[in-house]
């Protein structure tokens, strides 16, 4: 008999990720019982040998191990090309579903023909939300982004809630349009990604997703979010082991987003005053931590 094509490709990038991998595996292989899967996980060569995790569910998933840390958006690339079902998944290694998440998210991308890619309320472990559902980047962001200061004492201001989308849960389960969603866990259309390229590899971390996102509605599809659907994420447990590249990575990132759609054209005097504040928090962050 053949093998049933899988009807979902669940796609991992881990660096260092140790047991949390296992526990985002397993969460995956709970809400796809009784369904045809495959899984592929990039390790970006790890040091602390949490890729071989990946074998423990062979023969779903198949462990993709890289020599050199070659950084999300390309470890992302690297998975596609190998997916087969005409969804994929796109999960943090610290990350894990909760049960009826991933239903609800195919559900709602079905419901929706123009929609390309949907996320869940993404909670942090205490059972917060962490604000995954955005308004696209731009100057202010930077003071009332998900995890400001200003924007935890004034959440109510338009800007707050421009920036960091809360959205009740809907008694029928519906989803709203939204910007952009954290890549932490998504699941978007095989086809509609691969026709835009996929993630951008000049992204090496952080901020590929508000680029993706930013892509797909400029070509006409939708990206929405799903509040029924949750998933529970340990912010920054990967990147704990290299925090410092991190850092400056976060900081190269936003700068390479807020110059190719917020201040395009090399003259443009607003690329100066980014690139200096954003030198500046560098600096301090590294200085501080």
């Amino acid at each position: 008999m053949a093998t049933p094509a899988p009807e979902v490709t669940a796609i991992i990038v881990n660096f260092n990720a140790g047991d949390e991998l296992r526990t985002a595996l397993a969460s995956i292989a709970s809400e796809l019982t009784g369904h045809p899967w495959e899984g592929v996980v990039v390790d970006n060569a790890s040091q602390d040998g949490s890729g071989a995790i990946a074998d423990e569910f062979a023969p779903a998933v198949t462990l993709v191990a890289n020599a050199a840390n070659v950084g999300f958006g390309r470890a992302v690339n690297q998975a596609l090309a190998r997916a087969r079902a005409p969804f994929v998944l796109i999960m943090n290694p610290d990350c894990r579903l909760e049960p009826g998440a991933l239903a609800a998210l195919e559900a709602e991308l079905r419901r929706h023909p123009r929609c390309a890619i949907v996320g869940p309320r993404i909670l942090d472990p205490d059972g917060s939300v962490q604000g995954s559902a955005r308004g696209d980047p731009d100057m202010v962001t930077g003071f009332f982004g998900r995890s400001t200061a200003l924007r935890r004492l004034l959440p109510r201001l338009a800007v707050s809630r421009r920036n960091v989308v809360d959205a009740p849960v809907a008694a029928d389960g519906a989803s709203i349009a939204v910007d952009w969603l954290s890549g932490a866990c998504v699941l978007a259309c095989r086809e509609v990604l691969a026709a835009v390229g996929g993630f951008d590899e000049r992204y090496f971390l952080y901020w590929e997703d508000a680029d993706l996102c930013r892509r797909l509605r400029a070509a006409g599809h939708e990206v929405r979010y799903v509040p029924a659907a949750s998933a529970v994420h340990r912010v920054g447990h990967s990147s704990r082991t290299a925090r410092a590249p991190s850092v400056r990575a976060f900081h190269d990132s936003a700068y390479l987003y807020y110059s190719t759609h917020v201040a395009p054209g090399a003259l443009n005097p607003k690329r100066l005053l980014a690139r200096a504040l954003l030198a500046v928090r560098c600096w301090w962050l590294l200085r501080v931590t």
